[in-house]
């Protein structure tokens, strides 16, 4: 089904997995630098000290990555390359696994994300049902928008009786008023038509958007971590993006429009040599910290040429390192800047994960933990097997936080307003019949 003739609430989402049966899921992680797809097999799993979180276990039975065509920061340019790039891509993946997919959950980088928050409490006569809390947390749902923008995530994050918060499951519990706090994540509509559209092109459909930060949270996040405060910073090759968690929960994600892309075309434009000779020694030997090179260390590349047999450069490490920091040292600091500006500085404390792709620039941690002023690790995606060693590293973090994302999108309230839970507004007359009618069903 296309996001173009959905009706009520505008985005997919994807259904509850099956408590007692194994399901094959697909997920398509669309980045600026390369496009990824996973098909892995989820099975039920018994509650565990170690990732208590999940309900089923990841083996993951097919694999494709291709370079990304047609996309740029996360924003389909060009729909024939995009497309072209996605077949390719999920095609290898196909035939590693053997079988044939039809749908995908799919990341979202574009769109401009942008977190608010809702609210909303109703009184309540007595103890609390189930369907009180569905009540309160609709209500909370529904933050306004401005125009051409969808709730891409909405997820509670504090419920409270009768002004005492922190509840997990207040159902069963006894008071008069119920309160629901929501974290909204919303994203501009236009972008995401183009996504899909260029999906569906692919003769596939999309399952659910899940925003990369968030996904890449899912995956390289443990519990405590999530538990006590902290923020998962992504550096993707055309965006940076940003997720806070708090007491386990998604309460806020930002983004910043430079990633290692920008990296590689500094060394381009610095050095005068060809896009993917410059992404060659930004791998290589690309690093942040100036001071651990030494000037008589040099590397050789190809000059930027129109016949390509210009002799090739001869250039200092150090210069390359000097070329790159000031970039990352800017990425760095709009990012503290975001982590101040969410008023969530106390939430994360000194803890920061850092991953993506451009993480694994050499030095990035320890110019982080100097420019952050906080505690940084390299988060890799854990809990999922089947996957070869060079797909375990963080630049595959979003790919499976979008595998892992099923076992937790029951937690999401959908934020459309239906003529049920409008009804249902005990401040008319309507609302009290029908709150009389729900509660006799």
């Amino acid at each position: 089904m296309s996001l173009f003739n959905r009706g009520g609430d505008e985005l997919p989402r994807i259904k509850a997995l099956p408590k007692r049966r194994a399901r094959i899921i697909s997920v398509l992680d669309v980045g600026s630098e390369k496009i990824s797809c996973l098909i892995a097999r989820l099975k039920p799993r018994l509650a565990s000290e170690m990732l208590p979180g999940r309900t089923h276990t990841i083996e993951v039975i097919g694999v494709g990555h291709q370079r990304s065509h047609g996309i740029k920061s996360g924003v389909v340019v060009d729909l024939d390359a995009a497309e072209q790039s996605i077949r390719l891509c999920v095609d290898a993946a196909e035939r590693m696994a053997g079988l044939t997919i039809e749908s995908l959950i799919v990341s979202v980088t574009a769109g401009r994300l942008k977190s608010h928050s809702g609210s909303a409490e109703i009184a309540t006569s007595g103890e609390i049902d189930k369907m009180d809390v569905e009540r309160v947390l609709g209500m909370a749902a529904r933050v306004p928008l401005d125009e051409r923008r969808v709730a891409l995530h909405s997820m509670a994050y504090d419920l409270a009786l009768d002004g005492e918060g922190g509840l997990d499951n207040p159902v069963g519990m006894t008071g008069s008023r119920l309160g629901a706090s929501m974290h909204v994540l919303s994203a501009e509509e236009t972008p995401l038509r183009n996504l899909e559209a260029v999906v569906n092109r692919a003769q596939l459909m999309v399952e659910a958007f899940v925003a990369t930060p968030y996904a890449s949270a899912l995956s390289t996040l443990v519990e405590d971590e999530a538990a006590m405060g902290s923020a998962c910073i992504d550096m993707g090759g055309g965006a940076t993006t940003i997720a806070i968690f708090q007491n386990g929960r998604f309460v806020y994600a930002d983004q910043v429009a430079m990633g290692g892309r920008h990296i590689t075309m500094d060394l381009a434009r610095g050095l005068s040599i060809p896009l993917a000779d410059a992404e060659r020694l930004k791998v290589m030997h690309g690093c942040t910290l100036t001071e651990l090179m030494q000037d008589g260390e040099t590397v050789q590349v190809a000059a930027l040429g129109e016949d390509g047999h210009d002799a090739p450069v001869t250039v200092a490490r150090s210069l390359v390192a000097r070329i790159i920091r000031p970039r990352v040292e800017e990425t760095l600091e709009l990012v503290r800047d975001r982590l101040a500006s969410s008023g969530l500085g106390h939430v994360i404390g000194k803890r920061i994960v850092l991953t993506g792709g451009a993480s694994q620039l050499a030095g990035l941690g320890d110019t982080a933990r100097t420019i952050l002023q906080r505690n940084v690790r390299l988060g890799r995606p854990m809990g999922v097997s089947g996957l070869n060693p060079s797909s375990k590293g963080p630049a595959f973090a979003t790919a499976v936080g979008l595998l892992i994302y099923p076992q937790v999108a029951h937690r999401e309230n959908v934020s459309a307003p239906s003529i049920a839970t409008v009804a249902f507004n005990e401040n008319t007359r309507a609302g009290r019949i029908g709150s009389w009618l729900r509660r006799s069903l």
